[in-house]
């Protein structure tokens, strides 16, 4: 085995202390599979009604988790919303936010949604949600799910009403929202992964 073929393992103060081929299983995920899950990852805008399991959905939270944040706060919530009264009500907010018809539904008949929220006074708040986001997304590619980044989370829980569903599961602090990931069953083919723009690496 050459250098080529490891992977340093770095501890939380950032120095390396081991080091592991890249093929080892970490958790489930050989490493050497993740990039094809990012490369492969859609936003998918087209879904089946079919509810997704819990232990699925779970799966997904547990990733967002996981994300990288800022100072290791460990700030950001999500609201996993599988209630379809509780769900239609933030698909007509959003539409309405969004200008839309109101028989247009933005969340694209998903069944699940995880809304993202990150505490207001946080200097890396967008950031840390962010990663959250990604992380959900590409964790509900993995297991055979579509998902999709749905905007206007911000000005939904600046809101009268979002600020209720809020206080109703008991958050009293302030949170910004981030986004919504839609999850569900793809009812559509999955988009072609476009070739990647070239001049955007530079060296020095």
């Amino acid at each position: 085995m050459n250098k080529n073929d490891l992977a340093v393992v770095l501890n939380e103060r950032g120095r390396w202390v081991t080091a592991c081929p890249l093929n080892i299983n970490f958790g489930g995920m050989i490493m050497s599979d993740m990039l094809d899950v990012m490369k492969s990852r859609r936003s998918i805008k087209k879904y089946k009604s079919a509810p997704v399991a819990d232990e699925l959905l779970d799966k997904i939270v547990e990733a967002g988790l996981y994300a990288a944040n800022g100072r290791g706060n460990q700030n950001s919530i999500i609201i996993k919303v599988t209630d379809k009264k509780v769900r239609d009500e933030l698909s007509a907010l959003n539409c309405q936010i969004g200008g839309w018809k109101p028989d247009f539904d933005p969340f694209y008949n998903a069944p699940a949604v995880l809304v993202v929220l990150d505490k207001k006074d946080s200097s890396t708040c967008v950031y840390d949600g962010s990663l959250v986001m990604g992380n959900m997304m590409l964790e509900a590619h993995a297991l055979g799910l579509g998902s999709c980044w749905i905007h206007r989370a911000k000005e939904e829980f600046e809101t009268e009403q979002g600020k209720q569903l809020l206080q109703k599961l008991g958050i009293t602090e302030e949170y910004v929202g981030i986004g919504h990931c839609i999850v569900g069953y793809p009812d559509c083919e999955a988009p072609k992964t476009p070739d990647r723009k070239p001049n955007r690496v530079y060296s020095i």
